[in-house]
């Protein structure tokens, strides 16, 4: 393999934690494997003696728990694993949140991580480099990857590397085996075919995530905070009727001709703050479907001016802060013939679009920069320093002080 990872060095993987049963989308059952020093593997049968702790998760005697997240079902854990891997800035971040920075050995997609947000939280931080050094997305999530990393558990939804990555499912109960197993789920989009199982929420994919590390405090602590944080805006929100509809699209150059669209509609937790704040989708009764894996279309400025939008968000622009994106971006349309034409172009109302994939410390952040957007007049100009939010009590939860 022509990429070189980084690793700890000097430790094996009898050191790590030791893996109980593990299904796969009803499909794969993950025996015993591999290095039978590193790793033991069981099923819960029942005769075992099991308590459920107040957060759900499942507890033997022997003080091992079990997290159920679809696809993969139910995993055991002897205990908390300390090496992880994620796909994707939303499930890193929530890793974060909980206090597990320091455990996070790559990631898949470390372009599409954005950890600018943690400058503004004292005690709050991860490796950039080591993430950028192991990005298992770029180097293709080739499954020597997986080994190279040697992670405890992969915080990713197994069946995303079928689909995506031409994974088989015996590629994936190979993984499982021998290396660590998979706790994830794909949920930014519910726009794909294959995926025919249940969604999450963010905070109910954050349950799980905090059931793994077994961090019910920093959880529950930022439930309270979020719902805190969310409710004090919604009381704020203009009549319904008031409110701007938004085309949300996807376009990485100053200059965009073309766009792929989203839909605000299908509940994925990319969109979650445009939901909180209450606007409508722009598309709702174009009959234009959102970007999903078999549906790449490309919608341009005729049919923006079809729709002819109050409000555009466009994503692909993260690394750039709000004024230098309207100095390029807005000012491009501006000029543009067509553009021109648009209502949001003229009013201005052409914005950065937020992530792909946002855990809920980037959801905090996210939500106090849609409200500015949307709701210049109540909460701020984008451009400006208003903080809708205690960064602090954010901190505070990260770093354990609850």
């Amino acid at each position: 393999m022509s990429r070189e990872f980084t690793t700890d060095s000097g430790r094996t993987r009898r050191e790590y934690v030791k893996y109980g049963g593990v299904i796969l989308g009803g499909s794969l059952l993950a025996g015993c494997a591999g290095d039978s020093e590193s790793k033991t593997a069981s099923t819960t049968d029942d005769t075992t003696d099991t308590t459920s702790s107040s957060d759900g998760t499942t507890k033997t005697e022997d003080e091992s728990y079990s997290v159920s997240m679809a696809p993969a079902g139910k995993v055991t854990f002897e205990s908390v694993p300390g090496k992880w891997v994620a796909y994707g800035g939303g499930y890193a971040d929530m890793g974060v949140a909980l206090g597990k920075a320091d455990g996070m050995t790559g990631i898949g997609g470390a372009a599409r991580y954005y950890t600018e947000f943690y400058d503004e939280l004292p005690g709050v931080s991860v490796d950039r480099k080591k993430l950028e050094n192991n990005d298992i997305g770029e180097a293709g999530m080739g499954k020597e990857l997986f080994y190279e990393l040697d992670s405890d558990v992969h915080v990713m939804d197994p069946k995303m590397l079928v689909n995506w990555f031409d994974w088989s499912e015996k590629d994936v109960e190979e993984i499982t085996k021998n290396v660590g197993p998979f706790v994830g789920n794909l949920i930014f989009r519910r726009e794909d075919e294959w995926h025919d199982y249940r969604y999450y929420t963010l905070y109910e994919a954050f349950e799980k995530i905090a059931q793994l590390f077994q961090e019910r405090e920093r959880y529950e602590a930022f439930e309270t905070l979020h719902d805190e944080f969310i409710a004090e805006i919604q009381t704020e929100l203009p009549p319904a009727d008031e409110r701007p509809n938004v085309l949300l699209v996807y376009e990485g150059s100053n200059e965009p001709e073309k766009f792929s669209p989203y839909r605000l509609n299908d509940k994925g937790t990319s969109k979650k703050q445009w939901r909180d704040l209450g606007v409508s989708d722009a598309l709702a009764s174009s009959g234009i479907d959102g970007i999903s894996t078999t549906d790449r279309g490309r919608i341009d400025y005729e049919t923006m001016l079809e729709i002819d939008p109050d409000v555009i968000m466009l994503r692909a622009h993260e690394r750039q802060s709000a004024t230098e994106f309207r100095n390029t971006v807005l000012e491009f349309m501006r000029d543009h013939p067509v553009a021109s034409e648009l209502t949001a172009v003229q009013n201005g109302r052409v914005y950065r679009g937020g992530y792909l994939y946002q855990g809920p410390i980037h959801n905090l952040f996210l939500t106090e920069r849609a409200a500015k957007q949307l709701y210049p007049d109540t909460f701020g100009d984008v451009t400006g320093d208003d903080e809708l939010f205690d960064r602090q009590r954010v901190a505070d939860i990260v770093n354990g002080e609850l």
